[in-house]
């Protein structure tokens, strides 16, 4: 088989280039580097069947040539965090939307057989219910939210009008090695790690009660690859980790102690739960998580080391950086 992985550069988009490469794919990555990481995939430098592409999606001449004969599309590339979304939302318009515009129609002008949308729990906002099915209202509370359910609607309607075999998976709070280490704060996992390594004290949001749907990045390809080798199409599924843990728990696993512990405001716009309901994707693709997030933390704790780049988040800091999401997203 032969897949292009824009953002393949990326966190979890590096992750599956692994899968793809170790089941002896030819893989091509398209990716601008603005957030993705070479290092990311330096381990497969000498990997006659993958080939890197410096350039933004949004060049639709420059990407379009590389979807010749391609089957498999996973669209993994997009600007993430809440914060840069608020101040700049034409550049997430730009990646986020007319990115995904431009891939769709290089896949289209192709004929690829399977596109793989990435799409993001925040569309839910806050949900009435938990767990949170895909019948659930669609409340983005931000412009990286709202660009990225955008980005889905296209998908998906490219399914519906030109039959562009596109499944879409809505992702919760995904995590595991090679998550970003910079970029404004918001990525619990990060702030947390670069904190430990630094030996500071964890900034905890609110209480620390509110629970969020950590699911392990592995079991992330999972659902991807199982959605590729599936006929399904068309459809969009939740994929999560079938629990959900408060962050107390999180900085329990990671070894912190009362004493080093700050708490901070509660931000405006996050729910207090966030959790998936699986039965659909379980039901259809025959997929279920397999790493408990005891698991998944050894699994970081790990790697730890990858972390020592990461900027180290004080409360003061974490004040400055969040004004603007407390200015446009308080009521």
């Amino acid at each position: 088989m032969k897949s292009i992985v824009t953002g393949g550069c990326g966190f979890i988009g590096s992750h599956i280039v692994d899968r793809l490469l170790d089941e002896g794919n030819e893989v091509i990555v398209i990716d601008n580097c603005s957030t993705g990481r070479l290092e990311n995939l330096a381990h497969h430098k000498d990997n006659k069947n993958l080939q890197i592409v410096e350039t933004d999606i949004c060049n639709y001449e420059k990407i379009a040539p590389l979807f010749k004969e391609v089957d498999w599309v996973f669209h993994m590339a997009a600007l993430a965090d809440i914060v840069p979304s608020i101040q700049k939302p034409q550049e997430y318009f730009h990646s986020n939307v007319n990115g995904t515009f431009s891939v769709l129609q290089a896949a289209r002008a192709a004929n690829v057989k399977r596109f793989m949308y990435t799409a993001s729990s925040s569309c839910y906002g806050i949900p009435d219910k938990f767990p949170t099915d895909e019948k659930a209202d669609i409340r983005p509370e931000y412009p990286y939210a709202l660009t990225k359910r955008l980005g889905e609607e296209l998908a998906l309607h490219w399914a519906q009008v030109y039959k562009l075999p596109v499944v879409s998976l809505c992702l919760f709070n995904v995590y595991g090695p090679r998550s970003r280490t910079s970029g404004t704060y918001g990525a619990v996992f990060g702030v947390f790690l670069g904190q430990k390594l630094a030996g500071k004290p964890y900034t905890i949001v609110g209480d620390g009660e509110q629970t969020r749907d950590f699911t392990y990045v592995a079991d992330i390809v999972d659902a991807f690859m199982a959605a590729a080798k599936s006929d399904i199409t068309g459809e969009r599924f939740n994929v999560g980790s079938e629990h959900t843990y408060s962050v107390n728990r999180l900085v329990e696993l990671l070894g912190g102690e009362k004493a080093n512990i700050v708490y901070i405001p509660k931000r405006p716009g996050e729910p207090s739960c966030t959790w998936a309901d699986t039965a659909k994707i379980s039901k259809i693709l025959n997929w279920h998580p397999k790493v408990t997030l005891e698991e998944g933390v050894q699994h970081i704790l790990e790697n730890i080391e990858y972390w020592k780049k990461a900027p180290v988040w004080t409360p003061k800091t974490i004040e400055n950086a969040t004004v603007d999401w407390f200015k446009y997203l308080g009521k």
